[in-house]
C-alpha cells in the first residue's frame, strides 16, 4: 500500500496556522535594553554609528527606563561615560561615579518595576581603554584588575544593582566578585558573567558610545576569546558557573550561534546573548540604503538568537521591538 506523500507546506498555509505551529516565539520579556549614561552633559547626545541610541543624561535615563518598564521590558543594563578617565578606571568604583549615582536614582524612582543590571568593567573609565589595570610592560595585570572589579561590584550593589555583569574576561573574575559580594552581605546580588566574550570586530559603534580608544592602536585579543575557538568557550562557561555565575553570556550573538547552542545544551543556568552594536548598526545601515527590510531582519535575527538557545537577549532593538508589540 502506498502512503500519501508528506506535505510540510500544509502547515504554512495561513498566518494563524504558522503561528499555531511556531517552534520559537520571541517576546518582550526575553529582552534587556543596554543604555548609556554620560556625566556632564545637559541634554541627550545621539551616537552617530548607533542610529536611535543616545548617551543619556541622568534625567533622560530615568525617562527612558520608565518608558521601557511601561512597555514590559524586564531589564536594562547600564554603561557609564565619565567626564574624567584615569589609569585604573576609578569612576567604575567611585560611589559618586556616574553609573552608581544613576543606579541609586533609578532604584529610588522605580523600585522593583524593572531589573537594574550594571556592566562591570573599567574600559569606559580607563585612560588607556583596556579592561583592566596595566603593568609596567603595558599588559593587563589579571590579579590587580580583579581587585578593581571587586570594588566596582560592591559600589554597584550598594547603589542598587540587582545584577552585576563582569565583562572583562579576566581569569577568576566571577569567583573574586562572588566572594566580595558575599563577604559584604550582598548574597542576593546576582552575577551575569560575560563568559564567552570574543575579540570581535563588531564592537566599533559601542566604543563610539562610550568614547573608548585603545591606547597605541592596541586590541584585547590577549584576554578576550579568539573567534576561531568554540570548545574554549565551553571551558570558560564551566569555570564561571563553578565560581558562582548565576547567568552566563555569549557575545556577540549572530556570529556565534553555534556557541550559544552548545552552551545552552550543557548548562542549567540561564543563557544570555548580546546582539552587539555592530550587528545592530549593520541592520540600520543596510535598511537606510533600502537593501533590506529593517523590521523583518531585526526580528529574524533576534529570533535566531533565541532559537539557538538564548534565554535572555541584550539588544539595542529592545524598545523598538516592545513598541511593535503594543
Amino acid at each position: 500500500m502506498a502512503f500519501p506523500q508528506s506535505r510540510p507546506r500544509r502547515l504554512r498555509q495561513s498566518p494563524a496556522l504558522r503561528e499555531l505551529v511556531a517552534e520559537v516565539r520571541l517576546g518582550v520579556s526575553d529582552l534587556v535594553a543596554p543604555l548609556f549614561v554620560r556625566e556632564g552633559i545637559s541634554s541627550p547626545q545621539p551616537i552617530s554609528s548607533l542610529s536611535g541610541v543616545l548617551q543619556h543624561t541622568r534625567e533622560s535615563l530615568k525617562e527612558e527606563v520608565r518608558a521601557l518598564a511601561d512597555l514590559g521590558v524586564p531589564a536594562v543594563i547600564l554603561f557609564g561615560v565619565p567626564a574624567v578617565k584615569d589609569e585604573v578606571g576609578s569612576g567604575a568604583f567611585d560611589p559618586n561615579g556616574i553609573v552608581q549615582v544613576a543606579l541609586g536614582e533609578l532604584r529610588e524612582e522605580l523600585g522593583n518595576r524593572i531589573v537594574l543590571m550594571a556592566d562591570l568593567c573599567v574600559d569606559e573609565y580607563t585612560s588607556h581603554g583596556h579592561c583592566g589595570v596595566l603593568n609596567a610592560k603595558g599588559d593587563v595585570d589579571n590579579d590587580a584588575t580583579l581587585e578593581i572589579y571587586c570594588k566596582a561590584a560592591l559600589a554597584q550593589a550598594q547603589a542598587g544593582a540587582q545584577v552585576v555583569a563582569p565583562s572583562g574576561m579576566m581569569d577568576g573574575q566571577v569567583g573574586a566578585i562572588r566572594a566580595a559580594l558575599d563577604g559584604a552581605g550582598f548574597l542576593d546580588t546576582a552575577i551575569m558573567a560575560y563568559s564567552a566574550k570574543y575579540a570581535s570586530g563588531l564592537y566599533g559603534p559601542f566604543r563610539d558610545a562610550v568614547d573608548v580608544q585603545i591606547a597605541g592602536g592596541g586590541n584585547r585579543k590577549g584576554y578576550q576569546q579568539d573567534w576561531r575557538n568554540a570548545r574554549e568557550a565551553l571551558r570558560e562557561v564551566a569555570a564561571d558557573i563553578e565560581q558562582g555565575a548565576d547567568i552566563v553570556m555569549v557575545k556577540p550573538a549572530m556570529s556565534y550561534l553555534d556557541v550559544i547552542a552548545s552552551v545552552s545544551e550543557r548548562v542549567d543556568v540561564p543563557v544570555a546573548a548580546y546582539h552587539v552594536s555592530g550587528e545592530y548598526a549593520m541592520i540600520k545601515a543596510a535598511a537606510a540604503n533600502g537593501w533590506i527590510d529593517h523590521d523583518t531582519v531585526a526580528v529574524e535575527q533576534l529570533t535566531a538568537v533565541k532559537r539557538a538557545g538564548a534565554d535572555i537577549i541584550l539588544t539595542y532593538f529592545a524598545r523598538w521591538f516592545a513598541e511593535t508589540q503594543q
